[in-house]
């Protein structure tokens, strides 16, 4: 399994968010490339960024610190975020990332993301699932729909998208563990790469996840960031039980 550190970028900042809300922001640093080498020292395999002002208003103001972070590290990048357009897509895979997360977009159009799957081959296009209560959330979480969510995941998958990001909204941010139920509800049903998001609160809940047979790989942020997992994370992967 592939652990992928998240960092979160408003205003140029890394931050992270309870639950989505940006009123229930803490800000961490305002030297973003500082923290891709420390989780890439720290045994990260990729890094999981995200764009919160593009999720929010669907306008792109991080890309100079994605562009930065990118040039400062080794291991693969992915952005989430406003990608909402092949411009947004395009503008994105320029700075550098290796792959891009869809969201919002993806929900309202599957055709959207068989295109941008044409466009700019699936293995450079994830779709991000944030649910809530098994439906999907949109526009940075502010808005949750009356899609099923694993309906989503199964049509993406058939779309071309070359992984899932799943994010459980209600335990994100929250230290409070994953939803290993849902987790291991999508991995019966797809055949796709799935990455696992939301709620990891310690090293146990690293290796639980890396247990799970076929899981692609688990993002972790606020328990990096306030310090509940720390030291080499590899060890953690590598002593899973199966």
């Amino acid at each position: 399994m592939l652990l992928l550190p998240a960092i979160d970028l408003m205003g140029g900042e890394v931050v992270r968010l309870r639950r989505g809300e940006a009123v229930e922001k803490t800000v961490y640093s305002s030297d973003p490339p500082a923290i891709a080498r420390q989780w890439q020292a720290a045994g990260g395999d990729w890094l999981h960024l995200v764009d919160l002002d593009a999720a929010f208003s669907g306008e792109s103001r991080n890309l100079d610190a994605v562009r930065a972070i990118c040039a400062s590290v080794s291991i693969p990048c992915e952005l989430g975020g406003g990608m909402r357009s092949e411009s947004a897509i395009r503008a994105a895979l320029d700075a550098g990332v290796a792959r891009v997360v869809i969201g919002t977009r993806a929900s309202e159009s599957l055709d959207f993301v068989r295109d941008m799957c044409a466009a700019f081959g699936g293995e450079r296009i994830a779709v991000g699932i944030d649910a809530r209560d098994g439906r999907v959330a949109v526009k940075g979480w502010t808005e949750t729909t009356a899609q099923d969510a694993a309906a989503l995941a199964l049509a993406v998958q058939t779309a071309g998208a070359g992984a899932i990001i799943y994010t459980d909204i209600a335990t994100d941010g929250m230290l409070q563990g994953p939803n290993f139920h849902e987790m291991e509800k999508l991995l019966g049903l797809l055949a796709c790469p799935l990455i696992a998001s939301g709620g990891v609160s310690s090293p146990g809940d690293v290796r639980r996840l890396a247990a799970m047979p076929g899981l692609h790989g688990a993002i972790i942020g606020k328990a990096l960031y306030d310090g509940h997992i720390t030291g080499d994370l590899r060890p953690l992967v590598a002593a899973a039980p199966r």
